[in-house]
């Protein structure tokens, strides 16, 4: 398990204010039961923000062809048809998947393929689970085509109540593969996946998947 490159810099900064801080209180108050509650609550801090930002090694070893693999880790909180208006402009199945803040924030890609659209949206900062928030938060989409070209699906990261950064590293004409990191979404947000309507789902409602390594779906 490594440290995500994203959070670096902020677990850098949040150690060097709590030891500035802890070290003070030290200064002060010496043995006081003070500075002993404030020493295991930033350790505390510390260690919730250090989960946030793991960055596990996964590949996955199954066969690519035709399958989408889970963008990110979570659970299952729509599998719905429903009409795409952004890139698409028909009816398409989206599966969505929920990031609580206590779920790994890397979001992978979920097919191998090309890039042929990204883009950002401002929006509200409003409940990830909620499905107004896939048209209504902050968000980026992502469009891709399989490698033989039959098919496309679209991506879209979507920003929740306390996520204030979406990271988004596609780039439009690159090839992306399944392993390769498509982005990082800092706190609780989701991913929705946009499907074609002949897509067989293999997942459920509610079901707990993981990033990289959970199939969701398979072309037919």
């Amino acid at each position: 398990m490594k440290v995500h490159h994203e959070g670096r810099g902020v677990l850098t900064t949040y150690l060097i204010i709590l030891v500035l801080l802890n070290g003070a209180l030290w200064c002060f108050f010496h043995h006081s039961v003070l500075s002993y509650l404030a020493g295991s609550i930033s350790l505390t801090v510390f260690l919730v923000v250090l989960n946030f930002y793991r960055s596990p090694y996964r590949r996955f070893n199954g066969n690519t062809d035709g399958i989408i693999v889970a963008a990110a880790d979570g659970k299952i909180v729509a599998i719905e048809e429903v009409y795409e208006g952004e890139y698409f402009k028909d009816k398409r199945i989206v599966v969505s998947i929920f990031m609580s803040p206590f779920n790994v924030h890397a979001n992978w890609y979920p097919i191998n393929g090309k890039v042929l659209m990204t883009k950002h949206h401002d929006g509200r900062f409003t409940a990830a689970y909620l499905p107004k928030s896939s048209t209504e938060n902050e968000r980026s989409t992502i469009v891709m085509e399989t490698e033989d070209g039959k098919y496309r699906i679209l991506l879209r990261q979507v920003a929740g109540a306390m996520a204030r950064r979406i990271v988004t590293y596609a780039q439009v004409g690159e090839m992306a593969h399944i392993d390769e990191h498509l982005g990082f979404i800092k706190l609780g947000s989701r991913v929705d996946v946009y499907l074609p309507s002949s897509t067989e789902i293999l997942v459920k409602m509610d079901q707990k998947v993981t990033g990289n390594q959970t199939v969701i779906a398979k072309f037919k």
